[in-house]
This record gives C-alpha cells, structure tokens and sequence, in this order.
C-alpha cells in the first residue's frame, strides 16, 4: 500500500515536472503590464525597509508554494467553511507577509486589471525580498496562472521538514525535478529567518528519545542555545544565522560547517559528500558562487507545476478564488 502511495506521488510530481515550463518567460508582461516588477519591487521594498525581517518568510512562502501543487499561489488562499487550505497547515502557520503580495496585487490591478497572477507576483517579491537585504538578484520568467485548489494535507504531506536527512530530503527534492546541488544551493535561504525552538529542540533534549543530544551539533552550541531554548517551550524564536539573519550572505554555510546549522536537514548536508564539498567551498567568499547558483535554483524551482495557457485564471483577490 505504501508502495502504491508512492508510485502516485511520483507520478504526479512527474506530471507537474512535464507541463512545467510552456508559457513562462522572461518579459512576460512586457505588452500587457510592462510596469509588473517596479510595481512589485515598489511594494515589497515599502514593507522591507519597515521591517526587513519580512525577507525569510516570503522567501519561504514561494518555497512552500511551489512545493506543493507547483507554484500556483495555492498557499495564499485562504480555508473556507469547507475546505481547509495549505496556509492552515502546520509548516505555514509561521508564514508571514501576505500583507505585500495584497498590496502589490492591488497596485496591479489598478495599474492593468486581470492580468498579473498572484503566483507570478510572490516569485517577484521572494526575488526582491532577497536582493533588498544584499542578496542576489535574477531575472525571473513570468507567466504563472493561479490554481483553484489548496489543501491542508498536501502542505502537511510533501513540505521538506527540518527534521529531514539527507535521503529524505534527496527524494522530495528529487520527485520535483530539482537535483542535489538545488539542495544545497536553496538550503542556504536559511542564512536569513528566524526558528521556533520546537523545531529543533530534541537535537538539545531528547535526540534518539533517551534524554540525549545530537552528537552531529557542536557541544558549545548546544549549550548557548539551550539558555533561550527550555524543554518544552514552543513560542521562542531563535536566529537561524545568529548575527547575520537579516543579511543574506554566506555565513550559513559557515555555521553548517562548525556543526552550527539549526535543524537535523541542516547538519544532513555534511552527511553527502557533494552537498558537504559544496558547504566547504562556500567558505571562502571571494571563490563563492553561491549568489548566482542560488539564483539559477531559484528560477528552476519557480518553474515546478506552473499552470499558463487556459489553465488555472487570473485571481482578482490573492486569497481568494474568483
């Protein structure tokens, strides 16, 4: 039965993979909405410069997005009475930052009705999110339809966990037609954010369940962040880069190289040795290409199940299906 589970889990990813890339270009809007990314960039820029910690979670919104049902927008509808929707789910209950996408979504549709997708304006602002706080910056192929479904199990079921290992982590990459090096490239997005202590407290208390600590974290470390992490506690936020969070730099894999890195699907990149050859080759910043390669993955993933043509429609509401 697992098995079965599986092969269609497979198949279906396989489906988004084929129907991923028609349609979707660079210029997209370049007749119908010419002004799309300095809208988009206006917008996420406002809020960015109020509060420049909005950078990691709408990052990560367009990652949840497009992990589930490909990038569709499907994370931004909201549940109805009966439906429950992927932004109810467990792992985005600590999304913020749908606020921008409405806003910029607004703008839009004073500026050209109907035309822009609420998907293609969260890979604008995931992208100028990053290059506003000194990351990279590319050029993103637009053309992304909104898809009517979302639902909870979905996100609970296919998002990558922190608690992941590396073979875990390989496949669910995999099934999206993204490689080992999109692993690596993209794992470093945790160079900016913050984490509840419950996602990776039982590496500090309890890691194989006999009150024990996880041998993969540096000692030291540990200690530090057992001081804001108690047994239990599920509502303090740590730094995930500490004193870099809210600069999007190449310290992440500095950390995940001193046995630093937060989550068990961080520490997992030392277990493989190209993802381990990638950490260490990152170190020297002057050598590092992790600014255009994390670029090149993005773009790749922001064609995962994108819906063009007739398919899907254009929402008018972000959160809302027409």
């Amino acid at each position: 039965m697992a098995t079965l589970k599986f092969l269609s889990f497979l198949i279906l990813q396989l489906f988004l993979i084929v129907n991923n890339c028609e349609g979707v270009e660079v210029g997209f809007y370049k007749k119908t909405c010419p002004n799309v990314e300095a809208i988009v960039k206006e917008t996420t820029k406002h809020y960015i410069s109020i509060a420049p910690t909005l950078a990691a979670p709408l990052l990560r919104m367009h990652f949840h997005d497009c992990f589930v049902r490909g990038c569709d927008g499907s994370v931004l509808l909201n549940s109805t009475k009966g439906n429950k929707a992927e932004k109810d789910a467990i792992p985005n209950q600590s999304l913020r930052g749908f606020q921008v996408i409405d806003a910029a979504k607004s703008a839009l549709e004073k500026e050209c009705p109907g035309i822009v997708s609420c998907s293609d304006i969260l890979a604008l602002a995931a992208r100028d999110a990053v290059s506003l706080i000194n990351g990279p910056t590319w050029s993103v192929p637009l053309g992304r339809r909104d898809g009517r479904v979302s639902i909870l199990s979905e996100a609970s079921k296919n998002l990558p966990t922190p608690f992941d290992n590396f073979t875990t982590l390989k496949t669910t990459f995999g099934a999206l037609g993204l490689n080992v090096k999109d692993l690596v490239v993209l794992s470093g997005g945790h160079t900016i954010g913050m984490s509840h202590c419950f996602s990776f407290s039982s590496r500090l208390y309890n890691f194989t369940g006999k009150g024990d600590m996880d041998p993969n974290m540096d000692q030291n470390y540990i200690n530090r962040l057992k001081i804001k992490c108690k047994p239990g506690d599920v509502t303090t936020i740590v730094e995930m880069d500490p004193g870099s969070f809210k600069s999007f730099d190449t310290d992440y894999y500095s950390m995940v190289s001193k046995r630093r890195g937060l989550f068990v699907s961080d520490a997992a990149l030392l277990t493989d040795t190209q993802t381990k050859h990638y950490v260490l080759s990152q170190l020297n910043q002057h050598g590092s290409t992790f600014f255009k390669d994390f670029g090149e993955s993005m773009v790749k993933m922001g064609q995962i199940g994108v819906l063009t043509g007739n398919a899907g429609e254009i929402r008018k509401h972000c959160a809302f299906r027409n």
